[in-house]
């Protein structure tokens, strides 16, 4: 199909992939607890499209610039790192959002939850690296095009993503609306700052 292989163990080694808890997940998370259903939703969306860069510069070769050149992979790692940390910041010091008019009401607000969504995973080398070693995995070496299939199984791959992380921001949202406007959040939004900064750190001292 479309000059790949293997295409249902490309799904379910997908999916295993996506359940499994990271940077993404948590922001999902966050935004839902705090904000509710539409914020975590933007912030699925965001991430999404991130995946979408970090695909499409995969098929078209630009991101083999991380695992070639020590200085790409080194420069982005840290324009990365940074990024998650700021955000680890902005969480741990958020404000308890009002009762009476939450932030997703505010067109801008959810915005601004899109835009830190895809920036933390397009300034994630470790996005690209992944898409880059487990996508040709299941391309068939016959292939005349490597493009069109690393496209679709690509697309594949996001549009998954996308279906679970909805149902992750979705529960969370549903979970967590007794809670909103509660003291949990505060510290909540404080702990996944935390490991925000964490795994900012983690990143700067991490290798390809």
């Amino acid at each position: 199909m479309f000059g790949t292989h293997d295409f249902l163990l490309f799904v379910v080694a997908g999916l295993l992939l996506n359940v499994t808890p990271g940077p993404d997940m948590l922001y999902i998370m966050s935004c839902s607890t705090t904000q509710g259903w539409r914020s975590g939703a933007a912030a699925v969306f965001g991430i999404s499209a991130g995946c979408l860069v970090h695909v499409a510069a995969a098929a078209l070769g630009l991101s083999a610039l991380l695992t070639a050149s020590a200085t790409a992979f080194t420069v982005v790692k840290i324009c990365g790192a940074a990024y998650l940390i700021y955000v680890g910041m902005s969480l741990a010091f958020s404000k308890r959002p009002e009762k009476t008019a939450g932030p997703t009401d505010v067109p801008g607000q959810i915005r601004k939850v899109f835009l830190r969504g895809f920036w933390t995973n397009v300034l994630n080398p470790k996005v690209a690296l992944f898409f880059l070693a487990f996508v040709p995995q299941f391309i068939d070496t016959a292939a005349a095009q490597k493009a069109i299939p690393f496209l679709f199984l690509g697309a594949v791959f996001i549009f998954n993503s996308t279906l679970w992380n909805l149902l992750v921001a979705w529960s969370t949202a549903q979970a967590s609306g007794k809670l909103r406007n509660s003291e949990a959040v505060t510290w909540m939004n404080r702990c996944i700052g935390g490991l925000f900064v964490l795994l900012g750190i983690r990143l700067v001292f991490s290798s390809r």
